[in-house]
């Protein structure tokens, strides 16, 4: 592999990574409209039996061919450079400056979705029932209520496990479903505070998760890919409900600092939101940030196809 296709690899990683720390919205997305979602899941599913084997013998150099090493080093170094770096920086966004990194997002998925749309050769009744199904399984994961759960190991494991198989399925985040598992505050201190053991069960879980989940992905993608493409497609629109900038809170909870963090929030209309918080909605910011978001990945799409004549 040549440096320059490294890096390019290694930043798209660092997007997704950017993308899997905000609830709401997922890398799972962002391999998609960057074009290495098939080659990801691909690769992620090598990790088997013969990998194992390839790896306890020694043979380490077969063992990197066979799992597609030089592809996924860069995006799981751009990864865990986003993650560790970011996770403070996102979450001190969020709470300063929550409608403009909403509103980005929100433009950035409606694109997403739209370049996903593409991708399927045939619309019959089966892809729209698929996009259908999708869209209401989002919609109804960002409006289910976070639980109270335990901090015991078994149980980090296991929301390590769900949460990077949603992190791989675009649309839905697994930053939500850590949330909606009452751990994305527990996990998140975890990684700014380097807390190692948290963060080795977390990874453990994951890896497990992905690897599991990713044979069935592969398969998916392999005999019904426009079926499967539209529920991942509705899976973005659903989400969309999630990442609206403006939101009433419902109900609140103290996370582990001793500060208030909203629950469970509604979504209202700028107007609406002016009148119960008594500051500006800055609608004219969200709508050019929206369109900021929605010309970014239209712009990476672009530079995409521009790449790949060149390559031909």
């Amino acid at each position: 592999m040549n440096f320059s296709r490294f890096i390019v690899l290694a930043l798209k990683g660092c997007a997704m990574g950017m993308a899997d720390v905000v609830p709401g919205v997922s890398g799972g997305t962002i391999a998609f409209i960057s074009g290495i979602y098939e080659e990801l899941i691909g690769s992620i599913r090598r990790v088997d039996a013969t990998a194992l084997r390839l790896l306890a013998k020694l043979r380490l150099g077969d063992f990197w061919r066979h799992i597609n090493g030089p592809f996924l080093l860069p995006v799981l170094l751009g990864i865990g450079v986003a993650v560790f770096s970011l996770a403070r920086l996102m979450t001190y966004l969020l709470a300063h400056h929550p409608i403009a990194v909403w509103s980005f997002f929100f433009g950035l998925i409606v694109a997403s979705a739209w370049l996903v749309s593409r991708q399927i050769g045939k619309w019959d009744w089966r892809s729209v029932a698929a996009l259908i199904v999708g869209a209401a399984v989002a919609w109804w994961i960002t409006v289910a209520t976070p639980a109270e759960t335990p901090d015991t190991w078994w149980f980090v494991m296991l929301a390590g496990a769900i949460a990077i198989c949603a992190m791989i399925l675009p649309g839905i985040s697994g930053a939500f479903i850590l949330l909606l598992l009452g751990k994305y505050q527990y996990i998140l201190q975890a990684v700014g505070d380097l807390n190692l053991p948290v963060i080795a069960v977390f990874l453990v879980g994951a890896v497990i998760g992905i690897v599991s989940f990713s044979h069935l992905l592969a398969w998916l993608l392999k005999h019904w890919h426009d079926m499967t493409v539209a529920t991942l497609m509705g899976f973005m629109i659903g989400s969309l409900n999630k990442v609206w900038p403006w939101k009433e809170v419902l109900e609140t909870y103290v996370d582990s600092h001793g500060k208030v963090q909203p629950l469970v929030e509604a979504n209202i209309w700028p107007g609406r939101f002016e009148a119960l918080y008594d500051r500006p909605a800055s609608v004219a910011v969200a709508a050019a940030l929206c369109v900021v978001g929605f010309l970014a990945i239209y712009g990476i799409e672009a530079a995409a196809r521009a790449m790949a004549k060149k390559q031909q």
